[in-house]
């Protein structure tokens, strides 16, 4: 999914993304098999930071990548089960 027009504190925010990792499994019927892990990150360009983590879960990964300045927020769910 990617999600353009995002508020920036929202995107900047590390909890939240580790909340939305830790319980999105469970809300679509995936198995966590490790804490999520999440890490702020300053890229090359000034406009590229943010927050970057994910879960991996029994079926795959589910990962999150925020842009804050640009307003962006990217995530994957990637699963060999349909949900």
């Amino acid at each position: 999914m990617d999600a353009y027009g995002v508020d920036d504190e929202t995107l900047a925010d590390e909890r939240l993304a580790e909340t939305f990792l830790d319980r999105c499994p469970d809300d679509i019927g995936m198995t966590k098999i490790a804490a999520p892990q999440v890490y702020p990150y300053q890229g090359r360009e000034p406009k590229d930071w943010g927050v970057s983590g994910f879960v991996l879960i029994a079926e795959s990964h589910i990962s999150v990548h925020t842009f804050p300045e640009r307003g962006y927020l990217n995530v994957d769910i990637f699963s060999c089960k349909d949900f």
